[in-house]
């Protein structure tokens, strides 16, 4: 069996292996949706194929769209080049279940994939085609918090934006900068409705988008290269929105594992690949099997049935409560905390942490006891029952490949919202103390222990990618475990930055406890596992 068009076509074989293969005219959901677009997503990678995708398909199965769903890619085109077009834009879903059980699922919403390439003549001029399309619903983003980005992680503009917005939306470099250039061809073409959708884990993410956007076009219209309306355009909520969105799903790399079931059933093709620019891509996506996205209701040229798969569409401060729930204090916290910790003791994966009771103690002291009391609920989902699906039976899942190293990616950029949100509520609080917080100081020295590249056993590690290890790892290049030590000159410029844990943490209490925390933990090797058993014992 192989995965494509013709490799599919014998579905008796796939459904007697024990996969389910989609029911639908597949042919004509391709037509259907290269003359009238709906939903077009940029960002190729392994959420957007294990969540948006199936939950695209869920719908064509049932006959409540009438188009497939389009990607687009526009960071690492050799997702699309080497993983998407082989094999006829077909993926295979893996959901890995807490008691061990599978189910193997043949993707085939995808339609369409396409390069966001505003140098590759063909590729672009599709993606103007489709946002000239009136039927176009929504645009939606996994791109990551940082492709939002038009600065470096030394606050200083892009090249690539600042050359883009010089050049105007002819052909630009920059993502944010073809992104707008496509929303320039629509307005052009009447200013036709749509939403621009993040569905990124971060703060915000509507904001975020809206912000990049918005750049380009006060930039551009400043420098004439777009007419003056399409400033208003973009400002006007009855043409453009950006929703909120909260998003929740864990979606790992390819593991080893899945890739031998699938093996030993006999399908060809399923090489992984990793890309030139360090993407793990395979033809399979292992995903565990809860999943949560909540909307902001803002569609100004509708949208697809989504609330029929489980999507929960609602007003915008309750999208608010819902994220904050999960990003400052329900999930994402706890992640990162076994993510730092982790890579620091040598663990492969997120589950065997959960097994460490120091560890297990740590995350359930930042969940339950700092960060669910400024909590609020948000109504549709109850924060205490997520904490427990969480610690209970989520991240403990031993058939989640999930590992420390994938989420310890570009946690300088996560800190603020995941541990800052919950030290600001501290703080305006008249019941709370902000000293009582003993656990989130904790990940924060190991954090800036991580940053020495240093295991606790004294072995060099390679740190997982940050935009700012750049500049923060040469702060800690002369720190030697064991060795005399000034901590506080050392990572006071750290500590003092607000745009990485939210405050500015030597204005409080809380810097002299990440200082001495940190201190104890370059005593030596072990010292990361001594303090954390200790803190246990207090915790």
């Amino acid at each position: 069996m192989r995965l494509d068009q013709a490799g599919l076509r014998d579905r008796e074989a796939w459904r007697k292996a024990g996969y389910h293969v989609p029911d639908y005219d597949r042919e004509s959901y391709i037509e259907n949706t290269q003359n009238n677009p709906e939903w077009i997503h940029f960002g190729a990678g392994n959420i957007f194929r294990a969540f948006q995708a199936n939950l695209m398909q869920q719908l064509m199965e049932e006959g409540k769209s009438g188009t497939g769903l389009i990607v687009a890619e526009g960071f690492d085109y050799e997702i699309i080049e080497k993983m998407y077009r082989p094999h006829d834009n077909y993926s295979i879903l893996v959901t890995l279940k807490g008691n061990g059980d599978i189910e193997k699922t043949v993707i085939g919403s995808i339609v369409e994939s396409l390069i966001l390439d505003s140098q590759n003549d063909k590729e672009f001029a599709r993606l103007k085609q489709i946002f000239a399309a009136p039927s176009l619903k929504m645009a939606s983003f996994t791109i990551t918090e940082k492709g939002y980005s038009l600065v470096d992680g030394r606050g200083d503009m892009l090249a690539a934006v600042k050359k883009d917005l010089a050049d105007g939306p002819e052909r630009p470099e920059s993502y944010m900068g073809k992104v707008c250039a496509l929303v320039y061809e629509r307005y052009l073409r009447g200013r036709l409705p749509l939403a621009l959708v993040s569905m990124d884990n971060c703060s915000h993410n509507g904001d975020k988008l809206k912000q990049a956007v918005t750049a380009f076009a006060q930039g551009w219209v400043s420098a004439g290269k777009a007419e003056k309306g399409f400033l208003d355009y973009v400002n006007d909520v009855s043409r453009l929105t950006f929703p909120w969105s909260m998003i929740d799903k864990i979606t790992p790399r390819p593991d080893p594992k899945v890739e031998e079931i699938l093996e030993a059933d006999r399908i060809e093709g399923l090489e992984k690949a990793v890309t030139g620019k360090n993407t793990w891509v395979a033809p399979f996506v292992n995903a565990e099997e809860c999943q949560y996205l909540v909307i902001e209701d803002a569609f100004p040229n509708g949208r697809p049935a989504l609330e029929d798969t489980g999507v929960i569409f609602t007003e915008r401060e309750t999208v608010d409560k819902v994220e904050k729930m999960k990003v400052c204090t329900c999930l994402n916290p706890l992640h990162t905390t076994l993510a730092v910790f982790g890579c620091l003791l040598g663990y492969d994966l997120i589950s065997e942490e959960m097994k460490n009771p120091a560890l297990k103690r740590l995350v359930e002291r930042i969940g339950y006891q700092e960060g669910l009391p400024v909590v609020v609920n948000p109504g549709i989902l109850d924060p205490k029952e997520f904490i427990d699906e969480v610690l209970g039976q989520r991240i403990p899942n031993p058939f989640m490949p999930d590992t420390p190293q994938r989420i310890a990616t570009d946690t300088s950029q996560k800190l603020s919202i995941r541990f800052g949100e919950t030290i600001k509520a501290y703080m305006a609080s008249e019941k709370l103390d902000i000293d009582s917080l003993e656990g989130i100081p904790l990940v924060f020295a190991g954090w800036l222990r991580y940053l020495m590249g240093v295991d606790d056993n004294g072995n060099r590690f390679t740190p997982s990618p940050d935009p700012l290890l750049e500049t923060l790892m040469p702060l800690l290049k002369d720190v030697r475990l064991g060795e005399p030590c000034d901590v506080k000159s050392v990572i006071l410029p750290v500590l003092e930055r607000q745009d990485i844990f939210g405050v500015d943490l030597t204005k409080s209490v809380l810097g002299e406890k990440t200082a001495g925390l940190f201190a104890e933990m370059i005593r030596g090797q072990g010292a990361v596992a001594d303090l954390l058993e200790r803190q246990a014992e207090e915790l």
